[in-house]
């Protein structure tokens, strides 16, 4: 089959090969996906550029373990395991090969591994694109809003990177859950944050929000473009700071240390675990079969141009989610 294969770390055209390589094969609890579409993620553009350094001890000193990068998928069910009952070959599924805070099967490939209950039937509403790229962000936004800030109507949630993966969905669910919600953004994505429901929306190359007089009940923050002290000022008391991402603006560099920094905030910082199993992707899938949430992609490359989306990516000028197409 063909893959996308790391070969090395640095700029993703340089290090991201299409290749020709042995199909993955099912074990007992999965299922192998003739992919369809995947998306690119956080972890993928960290591992592609191996920064900071301190992470190769994880992910491999010289090159990556697992050669393979991509989580979400979204496919025909190819095979499945010996105890999968409930999926069959020829199912449209969607879901993640993402187990344990690893990749068991990168996704940037023609075929993909991925535990069954990591899978979900694929809502006939939903194209291949918009399943294979709503899986991580829009899951992490989910959980977040759900879950983690457990939004109720008349909750003042506040968005910094409204315009990103996890920020466009993040948006618009909390909009379905009731709350009074606003977007951080450029100016240039101010009118695509409103259009997803948005009752405000703040062009931060305007206005500093964590100045203003403005307090809401929870920052869900995908940017960490302030430190946490300062944007904890614009939580009302008893208010939730979940910084959900590193900094696009300093790199991952600048963004670690900050997400330290809000774990030992003296206000209420938590972190949302995007926990992949059936039950949530179902719910997710309702979201985006109800009308009141969409995907937005930002571009969609085939296969053979990985390397120019996490590209795309590294630039952190998406507009929603970059899409690979299989």
């Amino acid at each position: 089959m063909k893959a996308v294969v790391q070969t090395g770390y640095g700029a993703p055209e340089e290090v991201l090969r299409l290749e020709e390589v042995e199909p993955p094969s099912a074990g007992d609890d999965d299922v192998l996906v003739r992919m369809r579409a995947t998306s690119v993620n956080t972890p993928d553009w960290i591992t592609v550029a191996g920064i900071p350094y301190v992470l190769r001890v994880q992910s491999g000193l010289r090159g990556p373990k697992t050669p393979i990068r991509g989580t979400d998928l979204a496919g025909v069910a190819e095979a499945v395991g010996a105890n999968v009952t409930d999926l069959r070959p020829g199912d449209e599924v969607f879901g993640s090969s993402w187990a344990k805070g690893l990749a068991t099967a990168g996704t940037f490939a023609e075929l993909a591994v991925a535990r069954a209950d990591r899978l979900s039937k694929k809502p006939a509403g939903l194209t291949f694109e918009e399943a294979g790229g709503s899986v991580m962000s829009g899951l992490t936004a989910m959980l977040a809003m759900r879950d983690v800030g457990k939004v109720r109507p008349g909750t003042r949630v506040l968005v910094n990177g409204a315009s990103g993966g996890v920020g466009t969905f993040a948006v618009q669910i909390a909009k379905v859950l009731g709350a009074e919600v606003t977007g951080v953004c450029s100016t240039r994505n101010v009118g695509l944050v409103r259009s997803l429901g948005a009752d405000h929306v703040v062009d931060y190359t305007q206005e500093d929000f964590t100045r203003g007089e403005t307090r809401y009940d929870l920052i869900l923050d995908n940017v960490l473009n302030h430190p946490p002290p300062a944007t904890v000022r614009a939580l009302a008391a008893n208010g939730t700071f979940i910084p959900s991402s590193v900094g696009n603006t300093g790199g991952l560099l600048a963004g670690l240390p900050r997400m330290a920094r809000a774990a030992l905030m003296r206000k209420t910082a938590k972190f949302v675990n995007a926990d992949v199993n059936r039950a949530n992707l179902d719910a997710l899938a309702r979201f985006l079969t109800s009308g009141d949430v969409r995907v937005v992609i930002d571009t969609v490359y085939p296969l053979a141009e990985a390397g120019k989306a996490v590209a795309h990516m590294l630039g952190h000028h998406a507009r929603g989610k970059i899409v690979i197409a299989v």
